[in-house]
């Protein structure tokens, strides 16, 4: 019997052949299930036929508990780079149809190989994840692994813009990653990320809770504030991280793209009379923003978490930039714990990446309560003030009505290192409400039982002599007052002057934010 030695690239053509068969069958297992393999979601996610795979043929080389017998090329995560709408990107994405896509040694290199290519060539690194965590067949070597991925995360921070998408369960290791990541997309009814999964909390604590209200993808966008996005399926997911990549510049060194179909809103004049003349009546924040910004470029993010307050991107004259703005139709559009927290990450990410930073402020002060001094609300607060204060971009604010108390302070004031700051005719800034200031300051004048008629003559007295702009704007500590329908021209006028603002920092190795 005569054998035929293969040659190499028919060696090459089996292996192929084999590992298509297996992804074949696959992939028709989990699209029965309604979800998308590993290579699926790079296919939809990149330009097409742009993808170049790493490590295609990679295996691990465990032999403890029968694992030898399991191996399969990519060792459970595929890696590579690609294009996406031209941009190059580097990625990984988990195969959860090997062992569950835990992670093991030699998957941990992989992606270790990518991710410092992406900070080498200045991309962007998005990781597709899937995973139960460390693989428990290979012990120390898995959660080494984890280190090493963790430590590549933290280094590229602020250098790469950093992305992740959670397609399904993800346990232990394999959420402190996404944690580090600039933004986290999670699929609703998907989609789960905890530190252990329900049996162990359970054993431990007795407590009977299921994946989705432990960590399904609502929780984490809405409670938790860990994801920012909530996709309803993997497509709107992969969309989200295509439009959210149009407003990044590819590294720290780079410009964000442009685009250049911007246009006005054709109602800003009503931005003249959007603001109620009844002071403690509600409007809608984002009627202001949709009317400033390019049409149709807000892009929010963190949409259900502390709805107090609104963080996202947005062009003007298709340029990309970043907005913070309190919310008056939610707590009165004040400041607590979870606002506070969730718009100084947003800050500090603009701030690393070079993207301008536009400040709405209508702010009645901090939350006051046992609840969010027990927090943490003085800390947690704190880390909005700081956030301010460190960042060198240009920052441009405007006051739209209410600026009480040290909110007015932190929101991007000038004191804090605005470069244009603004205020509509509409402003109010003192120290608190005129009500609360006259029960303050007169207190022994309205007695115990108080007269309504002098009370209300004293607070009118008060708004005229205080709660103004121009008291501030007569001080420098706003440049002007204007017509708010000229305040995107404001805006735009100024950014074209001021984009490349260059601050020379102190000498030291990093600050000390209050964490």
């Amino acid at each position: 019997m005569s054998t035929t030695k293969l040659g190499p690239n028919d060696e090459l053509e089996r292996r192929l052949t084999e590992a298509k068969v297996i992804e074949d069958a696959n992939c028709k297992l989990r699209n029965e299930k309604g979800l998308l393999t590993a290579r699926q979601r790079i296919e939809k996610l990149v330009d097409p036929n742009s993808f170049v795979e790493i490590d295609r043929w990679a295996l691990h080389n465990c032999h403890h508990f029968g694992i030898d017998k399991k191996k399969v090329a990519g060792d459970g995560v595929i890696t590579g780079y690609a294009t996406i709408d031209n941009r190059p990107v580097y990625l990984f994405a988990h195969d959860a149809t090997f062992l569950g896509g835990a992670l093991g040694e030699v998957f941990a290199k992989k992606v270790c190989k990518v991710m410092d290519l992406a900070k080498e060539a200045g991309c962007p690194i998005i990781g597709l994840n899937e995973s139960g965590g460390a693989r428990i067949q290979e012990g120390v070597n898995s959660l080494a692994g984890y280190a090493d991925i963790f430590y590549r995360n933290v280094n590229s921070s602020g250098v790469i813009p950093q992305i992740s998408a959670i397609f399904g369960p993800c346990a232990g290791g394999a959420v402190y990653s996404p944690a580090v990541t600039d933004f986290t997309i999670m699929v609703k009814n998907q989609s789960y990320m905890f530190i252990t999964g329900p049996e162990i909390v359970r054993t431990v604590t007795g407590e009977e809770v299921t994946f989705e209200e432990l960590g399904g993808a609502e929780i984490h966008n809405v409670k938790s504030g860990v994801a920012q996005f909530l996709a309803e399926n993997e497509e709107e997911a992969i969309s989200t991280i295509k439009a959210l990549l149009s407003y990044l510049p590819s590294n720290n060194l780079d410009s964000a793209p442009e685009n250049n179909l911007s246009k006005a809103h054709p109602k800003i004049a009503e931005l003249d009379n959007i603001v109620p003349i009844d002071p403690i009546k509600p409007y809608n924040m984002y009627d202001v923003l949709e009317r400033i910004f390019d049409q149709n470029s807000i892009f929010e993010v963190s949409r259900y978490h502390a709805k107090n307050i609104i963080i996202g991107f947005a062009r003007l004259q298709g340029r990309s930039v970043g907005f913070v703005a309190n919310q008056p139709k939610v707590l009165a559009g004040v400041l607590d714990i979870d606002a506070s927290v969730k718009a100084a990450r947003f800050i500090r990410f603009l701030d690393a990446f070079n993207i301008p930073l536009i400040t709405f402020v209508d702010v009645p002060g901090y939350l006051p309560g046992k609840l969010q001094e027990y927090g943490g609300i003085i800390r947690n607060g704190a880390k909005l003030l700081y956030a301010y204060c460190e960042a060198t971009v240009p920052k441009l604010t405007v006051i739209t009505r209410k600026a009480y108390g040290g909110a007015f302070d932190v929101m991007g004031s000038k004191n804090v290192g605005g470069d244009l700051n603004l205020a509509w005719p509409t402003g109010e800034i003192a120290v608190m409400g005129a009500e609360g200031a006259v029960n303050l300051l007169y207190r022994k004048e309205i007695g115990k039982e108080g007269n309504k008629e002098k009370i209300q003559n004293l607070v009118s007295e008060y708004k005229n002599r205080f709660a103004n702009p121009y008291i501030a704007a007569e001080q420098g500590y706003i440049d002007d007052v204007i017509k708010p329908s000229t305040t995107r021209d404001r805006f735009i006028s100024f950014l074209s002057v001021q984009e490349n603002k260059r601050i020379q920092t102190p000498p030291r190795k990093h600050g000390n934010i209050p964490l």
